[in-house]
C-alpha cells in the first residue's frame, strides 16, 4: 500500500483532496482512564476541587475535535457537523470509558478527530485529578467505526 503523506522525494505533505467527493462520514472512537477507587468516587459524587470533572471533560474533547488540525500536522482543517463525547464508569475496574462520535459532510473523513477528542477527554480528567491520584493510566485508545468516503465503512472486531 503506498503511503499518501509523502512527495516524491520522500518529505512530508499534506494530501490533495480537492478532487475528492462530499460525503457523509462518521467516526467513533474510545479511550479508557484508570484511576484509584477514591477518584473515582470522587468525581462521580462531584467532589473534585476544581469543578464538575466529566462536563469539562466532554467540552474538552469536543474542542480537541475542532481543534484537530491545529496539532496533528498533515490533518485537513474540516468543517464539523456533528460531535459527541459519551462516559462510562466502570466501578468494578475503576475506570472511566470515553466514547467520542465526530461527523461531518467533507472530502476528508474524521477518524482523528474522534481519536484526538478522546485523548483530549482523558487528559483533560487526568488534569483536574492530578493533585489526588498520579498513577493514573490513559489507554486503549483505538478507532472503533469509521463510515464514508471512498474506502467505505470499517468496524473494529473485538
Amino acid at each position: 500500500m503506498k503511503l499518501t503523506h509523502f512527495n516524491k522525494n520522500g518529505k512530508a505533505k499534506m494530501v490533495d483532496v480537492g478532487d475528492k467527493n462530499e460525503t457523509k462520514r462518521i467516526a467513533t472512537a474510545k479511550a479508557s482512564i484508570k484511576m484509584k477507587k477514591e477518584t473515582l468516587r470522587r468525581i462521580a459524587d462531584g467532589d473534585m476541587r476544581k469543578g464538575d470533572v466529566l462536563s469539562v471533560a466532554q467540552i474538552a474533547g469536543i474542542m480537541g475535535a475542532k481543534k484537530t488540525s491545529d496539532i496533528i500536522p498533515m490533518c485537513h482543517n474540516i468543517f464539523i457537523t456533528g460531535a459527541n463525547i459519551e462516559f462510562e464508569i466502570d466501578k468494578k475496574t475503576n475506570t472511566i470509558h470515553i466514547k467520542a462520535t465526530v461527523s461531518t459532510t467533507s472530502k476528508t473523513g474524521v477518524e482523528m478527530e474522534a481519536l484526538n477528542a478522546v485523548s483530549i477527554s482523558a487528559l483533560t480528567i487526568y488534569d483536574m485529578c492530578k493533585a489526588i491520584d498520579k498513577d493514573m493510566i490513559i489507554e486503549n485508545i483505538k478507532l472503533i467505526k469509521k463510515i464514508g468516503g471512498k474506502s467505505g465503512e470499517y468496524s473494529r472486531k473485538e
